[in-house]
């Protein structure tokens, strides 16, 4: 056998480590993704990790399309609701794991106050203003600014919101960054600039069934654990009372792990009966964080799949599909209905702009506004 120089075994270990780092790396994809009834073109970024997670994020609302994830038998399913093609997106128009702005959630009438100056946003939620306004950043188109392949698979997208946009003051310059490793942990995050002083509250409402969208079961015989020991409580139109009520003995304490069977249609508790079901913001035990924490784990015993949201933010909402009515059909021609999905939205507090003790949401200019979320999905054997 002839005999290998210090410079062949060198060489060789090199091509193996690049060979090796090769194969676990996650892969980016940007492909069309069809248009809008505009003839506007859509794009879309398919992130892939080795271990058969993968996420599709769409240009329309910087939307997370899907997210496959394989059960404990390696069945891969798509485990969030949404639709097969762009189109539906604008045409029949819901919260399905679009990216959320200026402020996600609800402002009580539409107004606050900033520097002593007051802003009326446009009421599309009745009396109040629901994420962002009748035309939020869900309803926009993001530019594509990066795609690269690696430990993390990212995509990073802008778009920018003119001072006056929904009548927010401020120019926003925002940004949303994907990125899936190979360990099924899909982080997002969210940044923005000002040239004035405004309020942002950004997240991603994706919808889940981790039975797989359009189960037959939905999401009633999944488990959800929130780290939350306190809620906000909230009036006939779904705006926080200002109180943080705690969760013990009712059935918003998810402490330890509850059923979602258990306390959905509990007509006993008013707090159900106002939101039709779960549609509360709950007061995260660990506050907001420099680095993202546990805000809530969603397990499915049937399939193995388990869900994490961890996130800096001090709140979680969780509404458990409680419109759903039937009346849109999703992807393959499922049609969606009450408990057919869960949303688990890291956030600042509803209204915190006009609620001082829920802290604040300004952003000012020189002071960018930051937020990071993962969803990450693993399987329990």
């Amino acid at each position: 056998m002839r005999a290998i120089g210090k410079t062949g075994i060198i060489m060789a270990a090199v091509l193996t480590a690049v060979s090796t780092q090769a194969a676990s790396a996650a892969s980016a994809k940007r492909e069309s993704f069809g248009k809008l009834p505009d003839g506007t073109a859509i794009e879309a970024v398919t992130l892939t990790g080795t271990n058969g997670v993968s996420a599709r994020i769409m240009t329309l609302g910087a939307t997370l399309q899907s997210l496959n994830a394989p059960d404990r038998n390696g069945k891969v399913a798509d485990i969030t609701l949404g639709y097969d093609d762009a189109a539906s997106y604008a045409s029949a128009p819901n919260f399905w794991g679009q990216t959320i702005g200026r402020y996600a959630n609800r402002i009580a009438g539409g107004r606050f106050t900033l520097d002593g100056k007051a802003y009326q946003l446009p009421l599309n939620d009745k009396t109040n203003t629901l994420h962002g306004g009748t035309v939020g950043f869900d309803k926009l188109v993001w530019k594509i600014v990066s795609v690269t392949n690696g430990a993390q698979a990212k995509v990073v997208m802008t778009m920018t919101s003119p001072a006056g946009d929904q009548g927010y003051p401020g120019t926003l310059m925002a940004k949303v960054t994907y990125s899936l490793d190979d360990k099924g942990a899909l982080t997002i995050d969210f940044d923005a600039t000002t040239d004035a002083p405004t309020i942002v509250n950004m997240t991603n409402h994706a919808l889940f069934d981790l039975a797989g969208e359009g189960s037959a079961t939905g999401i009633y015989g999944q488990r959800l654990t929130i780290p939350a020991r306190r809620y906000t409580p909230v009036n006939a139109t779904l705006i926080p009372t200002g109180e943080m009520k705690p969760v013990a003995g009712t059935v918003f304490d998810f402490t330890k792990g509850r059923a979602l069977s258990d306390g959905i249609r509990d007509g006993r508790d008013p707090q159900i009966v106002i939101g039709h079901g779960w549609d509360h913001n709950f007061v995260l035990d660990k506050g907001a964080t420099p680095e993202p924490g546990l805000a809530a784990r969603v397990e499915d015993p049937a399939s193995g799949r388990v869900l994490e949201v961890l996130t800096t933010e001090p709140g979680v909402q969780f509404y458990s599909g409680n419109f759903l009515d039937g009346s849109l059909i999703g992807k393959s021609g499922h049609v969606y209905r009450m408990g057919d999905g869960l949303a688990l939205e890291p956030q600042k507090f509803p209204d915190t702009p006009n609620q001082p003790a829920f802290g604040s949401a300004r952003v000012d200019p020189g002071k960018p506004y930051h937020h990071r979320m993962i969803y990450r999905v693993s399987v329990a054997r």
